[in-house]
């Protein structure tokens, strides 16, 4: 070899040489692909990782079942609360009314009989009783007369004797039994006034239960 000639590099053919084949250069740390860069491996095509709710898949419920179900719920409350529902403990009726006012009196006073019937199947205890009368002047109510000051109201308005005697408070009526009695009150209106009445009521309190209202159907009229 020539004092000049340039040796031929490992990796490239040797032009003295035709046909020898270039070697192969083993991969530097300038030559070699980051790992980032290669290229993904691909797996087969597959759909998205979630269903939306939307899809027939993931749909709502079918309505028939839903609204059977919000019926037969529905029926089952109704029955509920009508076995539940609050039953009357008494009925009753107004069996007669009486308006008296002598001349040396400065009040009237009306006395009212009437019946009450436990329809319960508990003992009725009367708690308060009272009556309130409804005229085109307004409403006017009372408390009942105290059954101890029955018969001095009694002197005083002697027309009104003879009707019976009061309900008394704390009286019992057993299931199934009827009470007649009267009740007294005053009310400040004339005997016109209360002649053209709209309507009488005679309320009977019960201890645990509803208050008992009777009307005077023969005044509600006129």
């Amino acid at each position: 070899m020539a004092e000049n000639e340039i040796p031929p590099k490992p990796d490239q053919e040797d032009p003295s040489t035709p046909g020898t084949p270039k070697k192969e250069i083993p991969p530097t740390p300038e030559n070699e692909i980051p790992p980032e860069l290669a290229a993904p491996e691909t797996s087969p095509s597959r759909g998205p990782a979630y269903e939306e709710f939307g899809t027939a898949k993931r749909s709502l419920p079918p309505v028939a079942p839903v609204a059977i179900a919000i019926v037969l719920v529905a029926v089952v409350v109704a029955i509920i609360a009508y076995t539940q529902r609050a039953k009357p403990v008494a009925h009753g009726n107004i069996d007669g009314v009486w308006f008296s006012q002598p001349a040396n009196m400065p009040s009237p006073m009306i006395l009212v009989a009437f019946t009450l019937r436990n329809v319960s199947d508990k003992t009725l205890y009367v708690k308060d009783i009272s009556a309130a009368v409804k005229t085109d002047q307004g409403d006017q109510s009372d408390e009942a007369a105290s059954a101890s000051d029955y018969d001095r109201y009694l002197t005083a308005y002697p027309d009104l004797a003879g009707h019976g005697r009061p309900l008394q408070v704390e009286t019992k009526i057993q299931p199934g039994a009827e009470r007649k009695a009267t009740v007294l009150v005053t009310f400040p209106i004339t005997q016109q006034q209360f002649d053209s009445r709209r309507d009488l009521t005679v309320t009977i309190d019960a201890y645990d239960q509803k208050p008992i209202v009777l009307h005077d159907q023969s005044g509600a009229a006129k």
